[in-house]
């Protein structure tokens, strides 16, 4: 570690909660690196620091937190009684803590409060499933989380969307399948995904190893007498393929794996100069039963500064093209705080796109790439952001767009949140079980992870490899993992379906 590279430090003294901290920070410094101190000691030259203490006392632990960033300092503590305090709740007295003193000296307030996980509805699905009437939720996790009225009121309506939708037998699964390609990586893309220039030699035999990963899943799926509920083919972008490829990705599908009893079949079509009529007809002749198509932006100028090589009208054609060929289950993705877009231009977007009228609308949060100060200009940005999630907040549920599953992520701008809104039945169940973690979700090809969910509740993650290369040269290798997820599905097979169907 080279100290001389940190301007800011995380210095924990007599604890072990550094991920709950530094998540904490990171809610009014985004971006910036700690050097994380789990020795105590604080190296010298760090002009900025966080230092959280933790002493035992006779009657219980002091915690203390200091904080000096730049020419301010600040120092607040407390203590958690008992002879031997819940961990918790310790936790929980040093991550106040710290928010207290971060918001009187930055005075931001993070909008989901101390919540930082990617999660939220969860929570508010829980307490609402241990019987819990939406007030006494909505009252305590606004008590202990300081979570905005606003965002508590997005919370606690996904929530009840989800929760009709939720219950599944533990023989129900989804299948994920990842076309890793697109024609150009957009300049705010962090997902694993490669650009057509690059990969176009890999394509082919990536399309073959992928199919014999389908027909390796479908013996699985038949063994265990699994049933596939949800089918969900995403990348990068599935339609940066050509029409054959897509189908014989898609004929794999439907020669191996039964998917008679799925509710939905998704396919990402993604970018506008990706979608052709020859491909929508695939998709569509294939049984996918729902489509995504993704402008981001109806802005040209912002689709220029992001590095996508299509209009705003191209965006809009491929869309009613799809309609034309019969696609009643559309989904459109923006992003809020895109480069170079303002509020009057998302406002804009946001309205043209519900003109078109399509069934669902995912609204993104642009999640940062780079060191942000909040004391600095991002302040501008960040307030402009939260007003297109605001906007889309009030506008799109007076439209008939019912937000119907919610996740955050790390580092996004105003630690704001992407949200899918969709029109009254046809809310996407992948998308909402690969948020709820509550159903096992078996994923084909390269960055695809296979989640084990078990009737106790324990989750368990299989990962392919990220990279196409790795993929295809390594195939074999990783086929060897199936035995993992097959030991898994045995356990589960004995015994265990009984008790979770219950």
């Amino acid at each position: 570690m080279e100290e001389k590279n940190y301007e800011y430090a995380l210095v924990l003294r007599g604890n072990t909660y550094e991920y709950e901290l530094h998540a904490t920070a990171k809610l009014f410094i985004p971006g910036i690196r700690f050097c994380i101190c789990l020795d105590g000691i604080l190296p010298e030259g760090i002009p900025n620091y966080i230092i959280a203490e933790c002493e035992r006392t006779e009657h219980g632990i002091s915690c203390g937190v200091s904080v000096q960033l730049g020419d301010r300092f600040h120092k607040q503590g407390g203590a958690v009684l008992g002879s031997e305090p819940p961990s918790s709740e310790v936790e929980y007295l040093l991550c106040r803590t710290l928010y207290d003193i971060l918001q009187k000296m930055t005075g931001y307030t993070p909008p989901w409060g101390l919540l930082t996980g990617i999660r939220p509805v969860r929570k508010v699905v829980q307490a609402l499933e241990s019987g819990k009437t939406p007030d006494a939720v909505r009252t305590e996790m606004q008590k202990r989380f300081l979570i905005s009225d606003e965002k508590m009121q997005l919370a606690m309506d996904t929530a009840l969307i989800q929760m009709p939708i939720l219950p599944h037998s533990a023989r129900e699964i989804g299948l994920y399948v990842s076309i890793p390609f697109c024609p150009t990586r957009c300049s705010y893309c962090s997902f694993v995904s490669h650009s057509m220039d690059s990969a176009m030699q890999l394509i082919p035999e990536y399309v073959n190893h992928l199919c014999k990963e389908i027909a390796i899943w479908g013996e699985i799926i038949r063994r265990y007498d699994l049933s596939v509920q949800s089918v969900y083919i995403g990348g990068g972008t599935p339609t940066s393929v050509s029409a054959e490829q897509l189908q014989q990705i898609m004929q794999a599908i439907a020669d191996h794996i039964d998917i008679a009893g799925a509710r939905e079949y998704t396919v990402e079509a993604g970018r506008a100069d990706t979608i052709t009529e020859a491909k929508l007809r695939v998709i569509r002749d294939m049984g996918a039963t729902r489509i995504s198509v993704n402008p981001q932006t109806l802005q040209d100028s912002v689709l220029e500064a992001i590095g996508r090589r299509h209009t705003a009208q191209q965006a809009i054609d491929a869309f009613r093209l799809a309609r034309r060929l019969g696609f009643d289950d559309i989904n459109m993705d923006l992003i809020a705080g895109l480069p170079t877009d303002t509020y009057e231009g998302f406002a804009d977007t946001l309205q043209r796109v519900i003109d078109l009228d399509p069934d669902s609308i995912t609204v993104h949060t642009l999640t940062l790439k780079r060191a942000a100060d909040l004391y600095g200009s991002e302040l501008s940005q960040f307030a402009a952001v939260s007003d297109m999630a605001k906007l889309s907040a009030s506008l799109l549920p007076e439209k008939g767009f019912r937000p119907y599953y919610l996740y955050r992520q790390k580092n996004t701008l105003g630690n704001l949140e992407n949200v899918g809104y969709a029109k009254a039945g046809k809310e996407n169940l992948y998308n909402i079980l690969i948020m709820d973690e509550t159903q096992t979700i078996l994923g084909a090809g390269c960055a695809a992870s296979t989640k084990l969910v078990e009737p106790n509740g324990r989750i368990t993650r299989v990962h392919n490899y990220k990279f196409p290369y790795e993929y295809i040269a390594q195939f074999d290798k990783l086929m060897e993992k199936k035995q993992t997820v097959e030991e898994i599905l045995t356990r589960m097979q004995e015994g265990e379906y009984d008790a979770a169907e219950k």
